[in-house]
């Protein structure tokens, strides 16, 4: 029974630490640079070199609505998208978008 249980916390204790490398890390589209903008899925090269020409030239982001308006290719499904990615706009998140979840770890490939 001990033995058992030991498995079971070792399981368990295995699986988080293999999940933490997936944690979902806030981009904040008025602080990032280039290279954290292209970290968020959804977001490269272009659209990045276009989130900061235009930071640069308007200045920081109002909200996800002047974002979207000032970030071209940048609509309403895609922002939802980019949101639930982990970009935000002055901290915030968009309104209503789905927050994307880690995978899981797969059990037996931790359990050895």
């Amino acid at each position: 029974m001990i033995k058992q249980l030991t498995q079971y916390v070792m399981l368990a204790a295995a699986t988080l630490v293999a999940t933490m490398g997936f944690a979902l890390a806030q981009v904040d589209v008025n602080k990032a640079d280039a290279a954290a903008l292209d970290g968020v899925k959804g977001i490269g090269p272009k659209m990045s070199k276009a989130i900061l020409d235009e930071r640069t030239k308007g200045g920081p982001f109002k909200d996800w609505s002047d974002f979207e308006k000032r970030v071209q290719g940048v609509g309403e499904k895609s922002a939802k998208k980019l949101s639930g990615n982990g970009l935000t706009v002055g901290g915030k998140p968009l309104d209503g978008a789905a927050v994307a979840v880690a995978p899981k770890a797969d059990a037996k490939k931790t359990a050895k």
